[in-house]
C-alpha cells in the first residue's frame, strides 16, 4: 500500500486558483504545484475518496510519471515510452480501486488522451500512441487507439498524458468518466453552463444559512444545483426562466439530484414575481445572445436586467455572473450595482468573465 499519493485534478484555464482553493478547504492534502489548467496536491490521506468530489475539477488522477517535454518533432515522440517505463502501472491501478471503494480489478485494456500546448510536427495520436502501447505491454493487455477506433471500452485503463511546453506528465483517471459529466445532468438546453463552472461561481457568492438564492435565466438548473449540492444550509433556491422547454429540462435535473426544494417557475426575468429586497444571492448565466437570445423585457430594455437584480437582492446581497466581455458592466455600475470581483476564464477557447457586484447606495 502506497504511504502518500500525489494527485492531479483538471480544470477549466482561468479556474485553478478556485481548485486549489477548494483543495485545501475541504483539507484533502497540500497543493505542490499550479499549472496551465492544473493543480497538483500531495494527498494527507492517500485513500480518501473525497478526491473524487472536487466539484470545480474537470476531472482528477493520479500521477504517475513526469519527465521533460520532449520537443516539436515528431522525431522526439518515442521519448514519451520513458513516462510510461518510470511508472507503475500495476500500484496505481491498485490505489485507483481502492478510492473508488472495491477490490483490485485487472483493467480489460488501456487507453490514452492526449494535449499539447503549442505547434507541434506530430499530433495527438501520435503522441497516445506511443504512450498507450508500452503501458499495455507492462500490464500484458490490448492497446485502444483513439486513432482508428473512437471512443474507448467503458472497462479499459484511461490515461491522461499533458505536454506543455516544459513537462509530459502522465496520469491515471481516478473515476470511470470525467468529474465534469454530473450523473444528475441529463437534460440539457442551448448555453447550458458547464457544471464545474457553475461550482465555482456558487463558491464565490458565498452562500450562507438560510439565504435565498436565486437564478433568474436558469436554463437547464445547473447552477442552482451545483449551489444547493454544495450549500444545503441556504435557506431556499428559486429559478425562473421565460422558455418552458429549459424549465422541463431544470425540473428532470434536479428530480436527478433529488433536490425538491429548488422550486421553479415561468417568469420574465426582466420583472419577477418577488418582493424588492428579498434575495441574498443571485447566481446566473445570463442570455447575452452568443448561445441564447434575450427575450421579453430583456429583449426590449437591456438596461431593465441590471435594474432588476438591483431591486431584488438585500443590502448585503450579491451577484455572480458570467459575461461574454467586461463591456456591460457600465449599465450595472448606472444601476447602483459595483463590482468586486473580476475573473478571466476560458471555455473551449473562449474568454469569458466571471463578475461580482453587490449594490451600491439604496434607490
Amino acid at each position: 500500500m502506497r504511504d502518500d499519493a500525489h494527485f492531479v485534478a483538471r480544470c477549466a484555464r482561468g479556474l485553478e486558483p478556485q481548485l486549489a482553493a477548494e483543495i485545501l478547504q475541504r483539507e484533502l492534502g497540500s497543493i505542490t504545484a499550479v499549472g496551465h489548467r492544473s493543480v497538483h496536491f500531495r494527498a494527507w490521506r492517500p485513500y480518501d475518496a473525497g478526491v473524487t468530489g472536487l466539484r470545480t475539477a474537470d476531472d482528477v488522477f493520479l500521477l504517475a510519471a513526469r519527465g521533460r517535454d520532449v520537443g516539436t518533432r515528431k522525431s522526439a515522440v518515442p521519448a514519451l515510452t520513458e513516462l510510461a517505463a518510470e511508472t507503475d502501472p500495476a500500484g496505481l491501478l491498485d490505489h485507483r480501486d481502492t478510492l473508488a471503494g472495491q477490490g483490485t480489478v485487472n483493467p480489460q485494456g488501456v487507453e490514452v488522451s492526449a494535449s499539447f500546448l503549442g505547434r507541434r510536427s506530430f499530433n495527438r495520436y501520435d503522441a497516445e500512441d506511443a504512450v498507450g502501447n508500452a503501458l499495455a505491454a507492462r500490464l500484458k493487455v490490448p492497446y485502444h487507439a483513439r486513432r482508428t477506433k473512437g471512443a474507448p471500452p467503458p472497462d479499459y485503463a484511461s490515461w491522461r498524458l499533458t505536454l506543455d511546453g516544459t513537462e509530459a506528465t502522465l496520469m491515471l483517471r481516478i473515476t470511470p468518466r470525467p468529474l465534469h459529466r454530473r450523473p444528475y445532468k441529463q437534460a440539457t438546453v442551448p448555453g447550458t453552463l458547464h457544471p464545474p463552472l457553475a461550482a465555482a461561481m456558487t463558491r464565490l457568492a458565498d452562500i450562507g444559512r438560510g439565504h435565498t438564492v436565486l437564478d433568474p435565466c436558469c436554463g437547464a438548473g445547473t447552477v442552482l444545483i451545483e449551489a444547493a449540492l454544495a450549500h444545503p444550509e441556504a435557506g431556499q433556491y428559486r429559478g425562473f426562466d421565460i422558455d418552458e422547454t429549459a424549465l422541463r429540462a431544470a425540473s428532470a435535473n434536479k428530480t436527478n439530484a433529488s433536490l425538491d426544494r429548488i422550486r421553479l417557475e415561468r417568469a420574465d426575468a426582466g420583472r419577477l414575481p418577488l418582493p424588492d429586497g428579498t434575495v441574498d444571492r443571485i447566481v446566473c448565466n445570463p442570455p447575452w445572445g452568443t448561445q441564447v437570445e434575450a427575450k421579453a423585457r430583456l429583449a426590449k430594455t437591456p438596461t431593465a436586467w441590471w435594474r432588476e437584480l438591483h431591486r431584488l437582492l438585500t443590502p448585503t446581497g450579491a451577484a455572480v455572473l458570467l459575461l461574454p466581455t467586461p463591456t456591460p458592466l457600465s449599465p450595472a455600475i448606472q444601476a447602483d450595482l459595483l463590482p468586486t470581483h473580476t475573473q478571466r476564464i476560458h471555455l473551449s477557447g473562449t474568454p469569458t468573465y466571471v463578475v461580482k457586484l453587490e449594490p451600491g447606495k439604496p434607490r
